[in-house]
């Protein structure tokens, strides 16, 4: 089983021993401060999320809303969507900004493809999403596990349109074919930062690795499987920074693009350099656009799955 409940987090603050500042600058926010009102957000509890919240607790299933303290969860539970994060809730990578616990993964369930289908049918979603922490120590990264999620999911919600985030597998080949195999209807992978913060704020991963993971995941899914990917802002980067990196994405075939402002869990994780306007997300909307992304969602509260079911509207799947 997973570590449990309220576990500490290793600090992230410092990876590697680095000092941050070297790469962000002396100047960030400090953790405890108003916000820009931009980011104000309902508080989550309606009934929707009551429903779903007992629905989930009681399938002993673990969703990236809870773990990963989204900011979003009451205005998607309450439309009925949530992202399932599959193989546990422990990490076997420490990245900077992340939320989830790490260590060493114990999870090992083969029913939970079955149960997490069972509760998508029960909630009667449209389009799903399923994530996973990084699990470095199995053999196939996890990759059977989602694999096994989407046939599941096939079998029981057959209209539900599906979506994978899935880690890079540590750039294995094999473990993505398995993946694509099974047919996602999107494949997702985030980079999360430009280039030059991966040392600070992604270690044990690249960016030239990921996106070689989404130019081999369009190769073998062609126009059966939509490639999709996201990043963070706040972490110091500049505006052409952004941009390049996005390039970089078009140039691996990437064709679903989000953008979202990143916060601050706790003081463990790396510090916020400075919270961009609005404006600033309409205009790299504009640039990824003009790059050809076919379809961009940017914003300070945009996540990975932020209305993920919007941009396969188009394109109903044929049972």
């Amino acid at each position: 089983m997973s570590q449990a409940a309220g576990a500490p987090t290793r600090s992230r603050a410092r990876p590697g021993g680095r000092d941050p500042a070297a790469l962000l600058g002396p100047s960030v926010r400090p953790l405890r401060e108003r916000k820009p009102p931009w980011f104000r957000v309902p508080a989550a509890g309606g009934q929707e999320y009551r429903r779903l919240h007992r629905l989930i607790a009681g399938e002993s299933l673990h969703t990236v809303c809870q773990e990963a303290a989204c900011p979003n969860i009451g205005e998607c539970w309450e439309r009925g969507t949530a992202t399932f994060m599959i193989l546990g809730d422990t990490c076997t990578r420490r990245c900077g900004f992340c939320n989830v616990k790490t260590g060493k993964p114990t999870w090992k369930d083969p029913l939970e493809p079955v149960r997490v289908a069972r509760a998508v049918a029960q909630m009667g979603l449209r389009h799903a999403v399923i994530t996973s922490v990084d699990r470095d120590d199995l053999p196939d990264k996890g990759a059977g596990a989602f694999a096994a999620v989407i046939e599941q999911l096939r079998r029981q919600a057959p209209a539900c349109q599906v979506e994978v985030l899935t880690p890079d597998f540590q750039g294995q080949e094999m473990p993505l074919a398995k993946v694509i195999a099974a047919r996602p209807d999107v494949f997702n992978h985030n980079v999360e930062v430009v280039p030059r913060l991966y040392p600070l704020a992604r270690r044990g991963s690249r960016f030239e690795r990921s996106c070689r993971v989404l130019a081999l995941a369009k190769e073998l899914g062609g126009s059966e499987v939509v490639t999709k990917s996201g990043l963070m802002v706040g972490l110091g980067e500049s505006h052409e920074e952004v941009v390049d990196a996005l390039a970089l994405l078009r140039q691996a075939h990437v064709e679903v693009l989000t953008i979202g402002q990143y916060l601050r869990p706790s003081e463990r994780h790396l510090p916020v350099v400075r919270y961009w306007h609005p404006d600033e997300f309409a205009a790299l909307q504009r640039d990824a656009y003009a790059l050809g992304f076919r379809h961009v969602a940017a914003g300070p509260l945009v996540r990975s799955s932020y209305y993920a079911e919007t941009h396969l509207r188009e394109r109903p799947r044929q049972l």
